[in-house]
Parts: C-alpha cells; structure tokens; sequence
C-alpha cells in the first residue's frame, strides 16, 4: 500500500520533477520527509511567495512544470502573488494548498483557527483547481492539474491538500510517464506545414520573433537550426531576451535596436514563436509594423487553438508545441543564403553597443545607472544566468546591457517587483548551482526579498546581486516629476539613505561590498565572485540620473498600447 503522499512524489517523479518549494508544516512534513530521503531537492525559503517565484524559476530553466506548497491560511494567502505571476507569466507551477479537514471545514461554526475558504481566492487565478477530498482522487487530480498545466497556453494549478487524506492508502500501479495520460509534443498538420514552407520559400525578407515560450521551452538549439536554414535576423520581444547559443549577434531587441526596427520594417514575412503578440510587441500590426504591413505574411506557431488570429490575423497558424513543430519547419525548408542586410544590420548593432558603452556617463559618484550597467555587464560570465529586477533599473538594463546571456529570468508580463532575488535562488537550484547567476536589481526591488539571501548563502548559490541603490522608488521619482514639474513633493517614494545593503547581506552570512565610484563596480563583482559565496554589490547611483534619463523610456511607454496607462 502507497500513503497519498507518497503517490503525489510518484505522479510527480514521472514527469521528470524532483525539487519542491515551500514552507512545511504538518500537512506537509511527511512528503517533504519522503522528498528529501529519495533526493529531491527540498527548499525552504522565508516566504510562501518567494517559494512560488523559485519555482516558477525552475519551470522556466527546466521546460517542465515545477511544485510549491503553501501551508492552509497564511500560506495561500502569501502565495497569492506568486500564483497571479505564474498565470500572467503562462507558467506551469502546481501549487499545493494545505487545508484542514473537511468535518471541520463544513461545521457550522465560528472562530476557527488558521483557517479560510481558499480555493474560491485563487481559482481565477489558475487553470485548474480541485481538491484532493478522497485519496482514490489522486492519480487523476495530480495527472489533470499536470495536463491543464501544459496544455495551451501553459499555467498554474492549485490543488488543496486536506489533513484528511494525507495518512490514507492507496493500492496504484506505477505512474504513468506523461505520455500515457497527455498530449505530448503535439505536430503541426503536414498540410499547414507545407503551406508555411510555401511561404518562406516565396519570401525575400524573413525574420523569426522569438518570445518567452521559445526559452522556456527550451527549443533554442532547434530555433537555431531553423534561422540557420533561413538565414535571417532574430528578433526578441521584451520576455524573450535570452540569446539563443550561435545567434547572439544576429538576435536584436524588438523596437531598442535599430537593426531590429529596420528587419520589422522591411521583413515580407515574419514568423512567430512563443510569443502572444502582446502589447510589447504592439500586437504584431502597430507602430514598427505598420510600414509594408501590405506586404508582409505571417506564420505563427501557437500551442493553443484559441489564441490563434487574436490579436493580429495569422496567414499560415501552426497549431502545436513548439518541441515537435520548429523541426518539422527546419526539415521542410531548405537552406537560403543570407542577404548583405543581415551582416549591415549585425555591425550597426554591435557599433551601437559599443557606442553605448563609451558614451554611457561617467566619472561621477554617485555612479551614473547608466555606467552601473555597462560596468557590471561586461564581466556578467560568459556561461552565466542573468536575472532582472526593478523598474528604473531594467529600462537603463534593455538599452546599455554589454552582455548575451543564453538565459535570462525577469517578470516581464506582470511587471512584479521582488522577484528578482527568489528568481535567481530558483535558477540556480535548478542548475545545480554549477552555473555563475547575476542578479541585477534596483534597491526597492530588492529589499522585496532580502530575506531569502539566507536562503541563497545556504544552498551556497553563486549569485551575485548588483544592487543600484537610489535610496528610492526611481521610477515613482520620475513619475512625480513628470506630473507635478521639478521641486514638487514625491510623497511615499523616499527611504533612509543609511540603509547599508552590503552589511545587510554580510549578517546572512554573504559577501558584501560597497561601490560609489564607476572603476569600483567591475573589481567589486570579480571579487564577490572569487569569493566563493553569495554576494550583494552596493552602488550608490545618481536620483536625478535614475528618475529623468531612462534611456528609451518613449518607446517603453508605447507599449501600453490601447492609450490609457
């Protein structure tokens, strides 16, 4: 016979799963237990939310769903920002609800301790919701949050966990792989395969946009091949900015490169993967894609039916994961010979880069956010993970970044401060900490979290956080002025300038040091680094520079596209 929550690690195990995050508490001490003597990686962080962002980390780096638990009240009250950002950010968490027994759930009574109806509190938020309330429900609750999880447009579920049922018996045959009970790497029709290669072949000027799912997925050895064999740019859009490996200098940012404006406005054919075509993007027919909109085509590949002629009209859709449908266009298509754009627009991008990093400002203290960036990219580690967080901080980050990380983590669609640090903590387990992690950060959204440094310098992650510090809310700052002119009150936006961040990360038993001056931030991160543990990287950047100079900050305020905020 199988205890419930012995079968739980079962289904999971199937999947490929083998680390969980969360807060234990009786409900889950058993299968945290059984977790960690079969040798999952079992963490523990300060907070429920911080559990929900490091796993949300995890589905992102491994491309498969990830698990968290919360304890009942409390606990699923503080996983209510992770859940939002799993459903916003279209990632497959599971989220395990602690809950007590039923028989004390459904007396009439009052004053109950630690307890709240919770599923109605999130099932807006999810996929799929349900309640384990008999143990002979497992196998199919578990294999249909799993299902919902990966179906579509991916997404969490919730699942609550009664005291009632964790101690019951079950009598199972093996779990089943995720094959057995899924759709798994689902192909496109060969008819509409043959329609898109149609397509590519009449097209001159092809580019590939590449977004979120592309990396999530982890398909960017086959989105290679495929812009191998056409020959063209790749274009990012503002949740896809990792740099598939061998496409770094062709790979340009959507609408902060020039090369990448130009390919959009000349491109005839565009073909889209793992992305929604958001506002970021300007739904794919606004601004930058309204010149030659006459006479460019379009291929999209979407897992979800639904999502299909949404927001643009589609001429070829390619319904299906993009595992099995970018080979199949790879081996339809043959090999073009690249265009002499492709090589102006590569130079120009890397003259534009290298321009920024001289015109970047400098020699000043406090350091210009600017020269923060430019200083701290270029010796961000070749093979390292790169995470963003803060608001003043990433726009400075899209324009003045030195580096092409293979893999980058930030909250792109929700836009949720402070998940920069569990991110990395996320990213790092996940790669079992083999892997140099960079966190860069704004002040305020770092002090999110800071707890789980402890959570970082435990697991002896090799994270350093480079921490732009404006003693502020930079982006408010700006706001304030913007509305209410220079010398106006910013009311709520302004914090102690004897907050020490270094000595902060040096009582979790981290490596802390201090930065004012621009020659200072480079030899500062080679040092944390060199220093074997988890580190914070203090510097002390210019206000006015943080809140007025955003580099491309018109263009970021376009993608609000409906004209309202």
């Amino acid at each position: 016979m199988t205890k419930v929550y012995e079968r739980l690690l079962d289904l999971f195990e199937a999947e490929g799963i083998n680390t969980i995050f969360g807060i234990p508490d009786p409900n889950f001490v058993h299968l945290f237990h059984l977790a960690d003597e079969r040798g999952w990686n079992v963490v523990a962080p300060h907070h429920e939310a911080s559990a929900g962002f490091m796993a949300e980390a995890v589905s992102r780096m491994t491309g498969k769903p990830a698990v968290c638990i919360g304890t009942l009240g409390p606990g699923i009250a503080n996983l209510a920002p992770a859940i939002m950002c799993a459903k916003v950010e279209n990632s497959p968490v599971i989220f395990l609800g602690g809950q007590r027994a039923r028989v004390t759930e459904q007396r009439v009574r009052r004053g109950r301790i630690q307890f709240v109806q919770q599923a109605p509190l999130v099932e807006n938020s999810v996929k799929y919701s349900a309640s384990l309330e008999y143990a002979d429900q497992t196998d199919e609750i578990i294999r249909q949050a799993l299902r919902a999880t990966m179906s579509g447009t991916p997404g969490p579920a919730y699942i609550e966990y009664p005291s009632h049922v964790i101690m019951a018996d079950l009598d199972e045959k093996p779990a089943l792989p995720p094959s057995g009970y899924r759709l798994v790497d689902q192909e496109a029709g060969t008819a509409r395969i043959a329609e898109a290669a149609a397509l590519v072949q009449a097209a001159e000027k092809p580019i590939l946009l590449v977004g979120h799912g592309v990396h999530t997925a982890r398909v960017g050895e086959s989105v290679r091949a495929l812009a191998d064999a056409l020959a063209c740019p790749v274009i990012q859009t503002s949740g896809g900015t990792s740099y598939i490996k061998g496409l770094e200098d062709r790979t340009f940012p959507y609408g902060f490169s020039p090369s990448a404006i130009e390919a959009v406005v000349q491109s005839d054919l565009c073909i889209a993967l793992g992305t929604e075509l958001g506002e970021p993007v300007h739904y794919g027919r606004g601004r930058h894609w309204v010149a030659n909109e006459a006479n460019r085509r379009w291929i999209l590949v979407e897992q979800d039916p639904a999502a299909i002629g949404v927001n643009r009209p589609i001429d070829v859709p390619l319904v299906g994961d993009l595992r099995a449908v970018v080979p199949q266009l790879v081996d339809a298509l043959p090999r073009r010979t690249a265009g002499p754009e492709l090589a102006a627009w590569v130079q120009q991008d890397a003259e534009r880069l290298a321009e920024l990093a001289e015109s970047a400002p400098s020699g000043g203290s406090p350091v210009h956010p600017a020269r923060l960036i430019v200083e701290a990219t270029q010796v961000f580690p070749a093979d390292g993970i790169m995470v963003r967080d803060g608001g003043a901080t990433t726009i400075f980050g899209w324009t003045y970044s030195q580096a092409k990380p293979n893999d980058v983590i930030w909250n792109q669609n929700f836009g949720h401060l402070g998940t920069g640090l569990p991110y990395a903590i996320g990213a790092g387990v996940a790669d079992g900490g083999q892997r140099p992690l960079m966190l860069i950060t704004g002040d305020s959204s770092f002090l999110f979290h800071i707890g789980e440094l402890e959570t970082a310098a435990r697991l002896n992650l090799p994270l350093v956080c480079v921490v732009g510090v404006d003693y502020s809310w930079g982006l408010e700052v700006g706001v304030y002025k913007r509305t209410f002119g220079q010398g106006s009150r910013e009311t709520g936006t302004h914090w102690s300038t004897q907050t020490r961040l270094d000595k902060v990360a040096e009582g979790f038993g981290c490596y802390g040091e201090y930065v004012e001056r621009d020659e200072d931030i480079a030899p500062a991160i080679k040092r944390a680094y060199a220093s074997g543990r988890t580190a914070v990287i203090h510097v002390v950047v210019d206000p006015k520079a943080n809140s007025e100079e955003m580099p491309s900050y018109d263009e970021f305020r376009t993608w609000y596209a409906e004209g309202t905020q």
